[in-house]
């Protein structure tokens, strides 16, 4: 075609590959990453990875809350591990001369 203004040839405008999605198109969802959690049977743990799966709800732009969250959470869980009160020590070192002198 030529335009009768300018009387330049127009060159036609060639159709995308992938058409723009439609405004009022449903998007699809995101799919779950199927990840395996395997239990560690501490509670707090455990609660930290099965937060994990609420991230297979999200678009990616929604994982790093959710990863820095469980981040937190296991963080949180170790220092407590350290504040655990553990078994209490030996006052004798087990095979010690001094460890034989309280035979009954």
């Amino acid at each position: 075609m030529t335009d009768p203004m300018t009387g330049a040839r127009e060159l036609p405008v060639p159709e995308p590959e992938h058409p723009a999605p439609d405004a009022g198109a449903a998007r699809p969802l995101p799919l779950p990453l199927g990840v395996d959690r395997t239990p560690t049977g501490d509670a707090a743990v455990d609660a930290q990875l099965a937060r994990l799966a609420d991230a297979d709800h999200l678009a990616a732009s929604g994982h790093l809350e959710v990863y820095e969250d469980v981040h937190r959470g296991l963080r949180d869980a170790l220092t407590a591990l350290d504040r655990r009160p553990g078994p209490s020590a030996p006052s004798v070192p087990v095979g010690s001369p001094a460890s034989y002198d309280n035979r009954s």
